[in-house]
């Protein structure tokens, strides 16, 4: 896809502003690409709201964003549980009086391979990454149709033949998503978090630049976004003293 602006077009905006004003929550905040992705949001001035499973990491997080000056709140919820996204969501309007976009994490990634994947973990897939983007998309548009979503899918790396389905069933939603008026959008990561935000920092900036207002009008693409690959660990380094 072709149209998003070289992030140093915006060079000349003082730092802080780009989303100044704009409310954004984001799920998984507190692990994976939920913390380099709220970091980036937070920097260009947005009130990011940090959802999440565990309330001590989530508050962790959310102090070490206010810390280094931005605005962001804890609040736990199971976001594949559409009464727990509902509850947040009105939490949300409540305290800020506006949600603006919202930053999902549907990249769940399988313990097993394909062949012995049990029901129970497909269903625990199925429910994180497909059942909560159709849940979080339908409440939007029935309650806050003017707010955007951008679903961080299956990392490209996951070839097992269950990614497949899933992969291809969040790409539908958000190719037809334009159905009923919603701007949605895509990001696909090459892998899995790195744990280490400059490693991790292409996808932060796709999403925040998906994030600016000048690209309302975007919507219904899918973005694969190429990263470094993980650093080898040197010999001195491997905990059992061999280079992996």
């Amino acid at each position: 896809m072709t149209g998003l602006p070289d992030p140093q077009s915006r060079a000349s905006l003082p730092p802080g502003e780009a989303l100044a004003g704009q409310v954004v929550a984001v799920t998984g905040a507190d692990q994976g690409y939920g913390k380099p992705i709220s970091a980036a949001l937070a920097r260009a001035g947005a009130s990011v709201v940090l959802i999440g499973g565990n309330s001590e990491s989530l508050a962790a997080s959310a102090s070490a964003l206010e810390h280094a000056g931005g605005t962001a709140i804890p609040i736990k919820a199971d976001v594949g549980v559409p009464l727990d996204w509902l509850s947040a969501q009105t939490r949300i309007l409540e305290i800020f009086g506006a949600l603006h976009g919202i930053v999902h994490l549907a990249d769940k990634r399988a313990s097993s391979d394909f062949t012995m994947l049990s029901e129970g973990e497909w269903m625990d897939l199925f429910n994180c990454n497909v059942k909560s983007s159709v849940g979080i998309a339908q409440i939007v548009r029935r309650r806050l149709p003017g707010t955007w979503l951008t679903l961080i899918g299956p990392h490209l790396d996951e070839q097992g033949l269950h990614a497949w389905p899933q992969r291809g069933a969040i790409q539908a939603l958000v190719e037809r998503a334009h159905i009923e008026e919603l701007r949605l959008n895509l990001v696909l990561p090459s892998r899995a978090s790195s744990g280490e935000e400059e490693l991790d920092r292409a996808l932060a900036d796709t999403v925040l630049t998906l994030a600016l207002p000048e690209m309302a009008h975007l919507r219904g693409n899918v973005l694969e976004v190429p990263l470094p690959p993980l650093p080898r660990l040197r010999v001195s380094e491997s905990p059992l003293g061999l280079s992996l």
